[in-house]
């Protein structure tokens, strides 16, 4: 007579497919960027204002900004990746933040010199509002794509993983939206883009949100 517990694994097992290992992290976080810069790409190549990007490069500043705004995206979504499967540890959330830093840092420098030339005009709302529209139209669709490719790891820790998912997608957004934004920024739209990525971190972290992730 078989042993009830061999029994209960024969009918547990029995007709059950074989499970399909998922790629690397650094593997499928590259395929998932991409297809980002590829339609990133070919977005900014269609409707940017190329030109006055190519002048605005000429501050250092921007530059670092704009530099940095991508890595923190592509290091988010990276550690995103990572932190979706079981064994690996928390340390890997903090990957995107030197990145953030920098770039935060970067910004306020550049708006900060702005300030002081223009003190009235620093404040001023202007198209601070489309900025900020820009960010949740571009970075809602990225961050929902995110979960839904990181939902076949099944993470233990969705809200830890969502929230780095929407800080990438937020950041890859706040870097399309230079290739738009034919002005300097000022303390104002700086303020509104943080407010954007903030907004958009909270929107995706939201429990009814990340049930994508389980």
């Amino acid at each position: 007579m078989a042993d009830p517990i061999d029994r209960l694994i024969d009918n547990m097992s029995r007709d059950v497919a074989p499970v399909r290992r998922l790629r690397p992290p650094l593997v499928r976080a590259t395929l998932w960027l991409a297809v980002v810069a590829l339609v990133g790409g070919a977005v900014i190549v269609v409707w940017g204002d190329l030109h006055i990007v190519a002048a605005r490069t000429r501050q250092p500043a921007f530059d670092v900004a704009l530099v940095s705004a991508l890595v923190t995206g592509c290091l988010a979504v990276t550690a995103a990746f990572y932190l979706s499967l079981p064994d690996r540890p928390l340390a890997w959330a903090l990957l995107p933040m030197p990145a953030l830093a920098v770039w935060l840092a970067s910004s306020g420098i550049g708006c900060y010199r702005d300030w002081l030339t223009d003190r009235s005009g620093a404040w001023r709302l202007g198209e601070s509002g489309d900025c900020f529209m820009f960010i949740l139209a571009i970075g809602i669709p990225l961050s929902l794509a995110l979960l839904v490719t990181l939902r076949r790891a099944r993470p233990i820790f969705p809200r830890r993983v969502a929230i780095l998912g929407a800080l990438g997608a937020a950041s890859l957004a706040a870097f399309l939206l230079q290739f738009f934004h034919p002005f300097a920024i000022t303390l104002m739209d700086l303020l509104v883009h943080a407010t954007g990525c903030a907004v958009l971190i909270t929107l995706i972290s939201w429990r009814p949100v990340r049930v994508l992730l389980q």
